[in-house]
């Protein structure tokens, strides 16, 4: 019997570069239907064309999208940029917040074990949570080990609200101070969040790496 090579062997084996991997958990409840859909699927197709455009970005920022409207789903597990393309969104159903946290955090755990397994390093992760309401659900386990994987240097997670959503719920998530969009400044949001990502793929393994500040009053958030 041949032996096959596991396809996690052969892609760090084609592209060794350190990874820098970032869960996008987007709110696709029923709510977010219509110009905040629209908007957020023009932002992904923005996200990656900018992070396409940075040769080592390229390479080494890894995405994973998941989505939570009516059910949690994995859209697109991680994969480098250049591999990368934008699900196609659907808003549908209620907000099972909680749940979309904990599927982040296996995900995380997941993929770091994969790196670990096959000698690659890789910076801390990042989970990118994106909410217009509250979560209808039980979050609070969830939040417990995100605070708890954040004090360990475990992740690095950043939530941020739309319209209506509920800053209370988030502030007890992050320890990170929840931002709201302004309006709909999801491209303008998107934009920071490629220029974050590729300064930290910029930047060595251990370098703390100082983001600009989204909510600057010409930045696209609100705290």
């Amino acid at each position: 019997m041949t032996s096959q090579i596991p396809f996690a062997a052969v892609e760090f084996a084609a592209n060794p570069e350190p990874r820098c991997p970032c869960v996008l958990a987007l709110d696709t409840s029923a709510s977010m239907a219509g110009p905040r859909l629209q908007e957020l699927q023009a932002g992904l197709s923005q996200l990656k064309d900018e992070l396409a455009a940075d040769p080592l970005a390229r390479k080494r920022v890894e995405l994973a999208v998941l989505s939570f409207g009516g059910s949690v789903r994995l859209l697109t597990d991680f994969t480098t940029v250049d591999a990368f393309e934008p699900p196609l969104l659907r808003a549908d159903g209620l907000t099972p917040m909680g749940g979309a946290i904990a599927a982040a955090l296996d995900l995380v755990k997941a993929r770091k074990q994969i790196y670990r397994s096959n000698g690659v390093a890789y910076y801390r992760p990042w989970v990118f949570l994106l909410t217009d309401g509250e979560p209808n659900d039980q979050w609070q386990g969830s939040a417990h080990a995100v605070r708890d994987a954040e004090q360990n240097r475990q992740l690095a997670f950043f939530a941020v609200g739309i319209g209506d959503a509920n800053l209370d719920v988030l502030r007890q998530v992050s320890l990170r101070a929840p931002l709201l969009l302004k309006g709909l400044r999801f491209r303008e949001m998107f934009q920071w969040l490629s220029s974050s990502l590729k300064s930290v793929s910029h930047s060595g393994l251990t370098d703390e790496t100082r983001l600009e500040n989204p909510a600057a009053p010409d930045g696209w958030a609100k705290v």
